[in-house]
């Protein structure tokens, strides 16, 4: 029997239609190096894995507000980090990993028909996504433009996926204020916060960019900084009211992060020590990755901070990924984060030394 889906037509998910460059790539004499996705190859800290361990036998069902020692811990660690200052650990709220609360944060904030959401020109799909599942209207912002009358959402990406790009604390605050104008929510997404090289990211809750968290959120993840995608580990943050109602939603829907990750969480977040181990060897990938492209003939743009290396060769960004399946190196091209990412493709930091090595001297021919 096939239950027919109902409910609103989704693109289909990008990544399938790099199947016949991905084979084409798994063909080279030295393997494939796929530099497509973003995901860690390094192995989770100790710390953090004992942690995970340590509460193992605790049989009974998590909270989904998370325990009051991993939101303290949150608290602490984004002001040590980042200098967010006056937030309160009732206004921090577990998820699981980040995507699953792109996707339906839309929804869960009541946005619906009729409703816009705005999300960068180039920006990560599950933006649109998210509001496509709440039956809404996306409309793509460039560069400084305001988002339009009947907007409820403005999501915000520095470091942006797929582009590296840091948006200053003036850019930041002129965003905020414009969505506020047109009453939007504004979510801010921070995920690659803890990796930057050529600039300094400042969060939007940060006291260069906001007086006060009013109808402001802040998404953030462990999944780059700690290596935890596969714990699903993320965050958010920011307007109490704004995160009280998402908990309240959050419970009945059971969306709980599992207790021995929360654990892990915890002493991930307590921990600073593997973050700039971490940050160590993607900068020391990205030393040797990027001049590689730029002598290939590429233009390298952007890329401040993150996980990406946003790259184009002047022409379309199918003809890019060709070429460099050819040579065995799968990226992702940029059409798959909007229109506008037609002659760029994203190059990623995500994988091992020896990768990183051999896509650097494949490139060289």
């Amino acid at each position: 029997m096939i239950i027919q889906r109902r409910g609103p037509a989704l693109p289909d998910f990008p990544w399938d239609s790099l199947a016949d460059h991905a084979a084409k790539a798994r063909k080279h004499p030295g393997g494939v190096v796929d530099l497509s996705v973003g995901t860690p190859v390094d192995p989770v800290p100790a710390v953090i894995q004992s942690a995970l361990s340590s509460v193992a036998e605790i049989p009974g069902y998590p909270t989904t507000h998370g325990t009051p020692e991993l939101r303290a811990a949150f608290v602490a660690a984004v002001e040590r980090r980042y200098g967010i200052v006056g937030l309160s650990a009732d206004a921090v709220l577990p998820t699981i990993g980040s995507k699953e609360l792109v996707a339906w944060l839309p929804t869960l904030l009541g946005v619906g028909p009729g409703d816009i959401v705005a999300v960068p020109s180039v920006a990560y799909p599950t933006y649109e996504v998210g509001a496509l599942l709440a039956g809404a209207s996306v409309v793509r912002l460039a560069d400084g433009e305001k988002p339009p009358a009947g907007t409820r959402l403005v999501w915000l990406n520095s470091p942006s996926n797929p582009t590296g790009r840091v948006l200053s604390a003036e850019q930041l605050r002129d965003a905020v204020a414009a969505a506020r104008a047109v009453g939007a929510v504004v979510a801010s997404d921070e995920c690659y916060l803890a990796l930057p090289w050529d600039a300094s990211p400042v969060s939007v809750l940060h006291p260069s960019v906001v007086d006060s968290f009013d109808g402001v959120l802040a998404v953030h993840s462990l999944s780059k900084s700690s290596s935890l995608a596969g714990y699903r580990a993320g965050f958010i943050t920011g307007d109490l009211e704004l995160i009280s109602g998402l908990l309240e939603l959050r419970k009945h829907a059971g969306m709980i992060v599992p207790r021995p990750v929360q654990e892990a969480m915890r002493a991930a977040l307590e921990d600073d020590a593997h973050v700039a181990e971490q940050r160590s060897r993607y900068l020391a990938r990205r030393e040797v990755l990027k001049p590689a492209l730029e002598a290939a003939g590429f233009t390298v743009s952007h890329s401040e901070a993150g996980l990406y290396l946003w790259s184009s060769r002047g022409e379309d960004a199918w003809e890019t990924i060709s070429w460099l399946a050819d040579r065995g190196i799968l990226a992702a091209p940029g059409t798959f984060y909007g229109p506008a990412g037609d002659r760029h493709v994203r190059i990623a930091l995500t994988a091992t030394d020896e990768r990183i090595a051999a896509a650097a001297e494949r490139l060289r021919v």
